[in-house]
Order: structure tokens, then sequence, then C-alpha cells
């Protein structure tokens, strides 16, 4: 039960798949998530279980490993800086989860993007939380606040992110200083510290 394990649909026929993308969701532990109880489950593989929990559609396929840490990056519609105020509203809602949906390592809230390194929590039932959900929470409640503070309407992010699992804690390490880097690389700051919108889990 220790090997990967890819869950792939394919795409509906020519005719329907217009808009349609490919949905996959990837694992190597298996054996950590919890058995299914319900008499209608047990005529259900375990994988297509999967499947539906962390099917997501998306351009790019994207991948979900139960305890992994995962590096997420979500832009801007338009190059347009977010203003302060914007940017505070979005750190808020980047952090209201921590410790109860996920497990936050670091966030920085950039002027035309965010960064995340994040690990999904489990619910009640046992299930990782689905990062595709996770996302779509925090980009939907911010979008909404950015909104209000421009005084304006409709989609603020771009509907894909790009996400990483990482394999390693040297990556951990690595994506953990690339976040906190990421404003003195930009020139907005000269040390890290100085970074209003910037936060980094002190361990």
């Amino acid at each position: 039960m220790s090997d990967k394990v890819l869950i792939h649909q394919k795409q509906p026929e020519p005719s329907s798949c217009r808009r349609s993308q490919a949905r996959s969701f990837i694992t190597d532990d298996l054996g950590s998530l919890p058995p299914q109880s319900t008499a209608a489950d047990k005529s259900v593989p375990p994988t297509m279980l999967l499947h539906r929990k962390y099917e997501y559609r998306r351009k790019l396929p994207h991948y979900q490993k139960p305890g992994r840490p995962i590096f997420v990056t979500f832009r801007k519609l338009t190059s347009i800086p977010l203003p302060v105020e914007a940017r505070d509203a979005v750190l808020t809602h980047c952090m209201h989860d921590h410790g109860k949906k996920y497990h936050l390592h670091a966030v920085v809230i950039m002027p035309e993007h965010v960064h995340l390194l994040l690990t999904p929590l489990r619910d009640s039932s046992g299930w990782p939380y689905p990062l595709a959900a996770i996302l779509k929470l925090i980009k939907g409640t911010s979008a909404r606040s950015v909104n209000k503070v421009l005084n304006t309407s409709g989609p603020v992010w771009q509907e894909e992110s790009f996400d990483h699992v990482l394999r390693s804690e040297e990556s951990f390490e690595e994506k953990l200083e690339y976040i906190r880097q990421n404003p003195v690389r930009r020139g907005l700051v000269q040390k890290p510290e100085d970074y209003r919108w910037l936060w980094i889990e002190h361990v």
C-alpha cells in the first residue's frame, strides 16, 4: 500500500469536453486514510472514493499527499498591485484556518501574488482537507474583501494556482527561505522581517 497510486479520470467525449479537464490525485500514503464505513461505500473501489474527495477541475495536474507540506502560489487576474489595506485583508484570510483546516508554515502577500507553505490537516473523519477546497475558500473570501476595499466587483485571482508537494526537509527549508526572501528580491524591503505582509511560523 506504500506504492504511489495515480488516480486519473479521462476527459468526456469530444462533443462535451470543450471546457472539461482531466482530474487527478496522487498519494503514497493510502494506508493512513480512514476506512469507509457505509454499505454504499463498500461497493465502491477505494481509488474512486479518493478520486471523488480530491478531484478538481484545472488545466494543470494537482497532487496532494497526506501529511506532506505543499508550496502554493496564486496570482492576481491583473498586474495592478494590491494596495496596503487589501494586502492586510488577504493576509488575514490566509491565516484564518491555520490550525483548523491546515497548518500554515509561511505566507507572503506580494503586490500581485501570494505564496503559501502549508500542510492540510484532517477532518473529523480522518480525511485530509482537499487542497482545492482550502484554496477555494482562501481565494473566494479574500476576493470579496479586496473588492470591498477597492469598491469593485468580479474575480480578483487567476483561476489556476500552482502547487508543489515537497519531498524532503531540504526542499521545505528552501521553499521557506524563498518565501522569506521574496520581498527582499523585489526590492520592497532590505530585510525580510521588515515586510508587513510576511508571516513565518516560529518553531
